[in-house]
């Protein structure tokens, strides 16, 4: 045996090239999932770890406030000021939060971060339950006591944001907590921060975190010893939970008709044609009225997912066009329509969910955008 093929079969056994089985030569990776390669690193370097890093940094600031409210509370300083600080920084890490929305499979689901994070809607009077027997006296833990319901993004919102008298305007919560009632704020801000930076971690690996946000992680003994976006970008090796490139692609797309679907469907499309008042009352972030931002920015999220975060990035729109420039350009222009017609809802949502913009805002997401998805990974799975 030449000593030329020694080598290329040691190099095989090291898994430094591909081999075939039949003749050990070198197995070139196929246009497709070249091209599949460079949307799947782009989308995880560029879209996925940037956007989680940003919320978990926000939420960080937005724990900060929190502590500093229940400080200022004591020392009898606390004004609106503080509160509407706090309430900003919630809604900055809200924001990147529903940007990620196109992106829940894996560990936001795996590990039940989007639930813990984001059930809604709030259970109001469970809420007020709760805060009267904190009020009390009473023994409470957010493991006992908190449930999904209670916890996470709309527990911190309903406790820095009220609505006025008609419901048309959101305001900064009154000065007037008790004591009780910001001992409370503070765990489930705490706890939101806690899953925020899990969520960063386990897509970016521990490892690559800052080590105040390991830290945080090291505190709350929440570290799963996951690198997700490393198993993305490194599809078909040791290691990755992805035998290909194309495996990863249509995660994406699939998280965007999700998203697409949901926001449509459930979030405007159950409180728009729901005959019951559960179904009325089923609104997202209605304390803050950061419901139309909120539906909005999903449908970004599914943008940023599948046209990527940057001009020029690599995507799996580029893939899509190259077999099917027709299915490509009606989603992008599903897209942007979905965008417009929810922009158009004006806010409360509540007072307009049954509205024909409503309507509209639904069908444009939850049909149009879902069907040219469907089409979108159909063009994609076609061999």
């Amino acid at each position: 045996m030449k000593l030329s093929k020694i080598f290329l079969l040691s190099l095989c056994a090291l898994g430094i090239v591909s081999c075939s089985d039949s003749n050990n030569e070198p197995e070139e990776i196929s246009a497709k999932e070249l091209s599949l390669k460079s949307a799947t690193v782009a989308y995880v370097d560029n879209t996925v770890l940037p956007t989680y890093k940003a919320m978990a940094d926000a939420a960080i600031n937005m724990r900060d406030l929190c502590h500093i409210m229940q400080e200022k509370h004591a020392a009898g300083t606390l004004t609106q000021s503080d509160i509407k600080a706090a309430g900003d920084a919630w809604k900055l890490a809200r924001k990147h939060w529903e940007l990620s929305e196109a992106f829940l499979f894996g560990p936001a689901a795996n590990h039940n971060i989007d639930p813990h994070i984001d059930s809604w809607p709030l259970d109001k009077a469970a809420m007020e339950n709760l805060l009267t027997q904190i009020r009390n006296g009473g023994n409470w833990s957010l493991e006992n006591n908190g449930g999904y319901g209670l916890i996470g993004f709309h527990s911190v919102e309903f406790m820095l944001f009220q609505l006025s008298e008609d419901e048309n305007t959101s305001l900064v919560h009154s000065t007037d907590y008790t004591p009780e009632e910001l001992e409370y704020l503070v765990a489930v801000a705490d706890d939101l921060c806690q899953q925020c930076v899990c969520l960063e971690a386990c897509w970016a690996g521990t490892d690559n975190l800052s080590a105040a946000k390991q830290e945080i992680l090291e505190d709350a003994d929440l570290d799963y010893n996951e690198e997700y976006g490393w198993e993305m970008k490194n599809a078909g090796q040791p290691g990755s939970r992805f035998k290909t490139y194309q495996e990863a692609a249509e995660e994406i797309i699939q998280g965007c008709i999700d998203i697409a679907d949901e926001v449509g469907n459930t979030k405007i499309g159950r409180p728009h044609l729901g005959s019951s008042l559960e179904d009325k009352n089923y609104i997202e972030s209605p304390y803050s009225l950061n419901s139309i931002e909120d539906f909005a920015d999903n449908i970004r999220s599914v943008r940023n997912a599948y046209l990527g975060s940057r001009s020029g990035d690599a995507s799996v729109s580029d893939y899509v066009r190259s077999v099917n420039a027709e299915a490509d350009k009606q989603v992008r222009e599903a897209i942007e329509n979905a965008i417009k017609a929810i922009e158009l809802i004006p806010e409360p949502f509540a007072k307009n969910a049954a509205g024909s913009l409503s309507e509209a805002a639904m069908n444009a997401a939850g049909e149009t955008l879902v069907d040219a998805l469907e089409i979108a990974m159909a063009a994609l799975t076609r061999e």
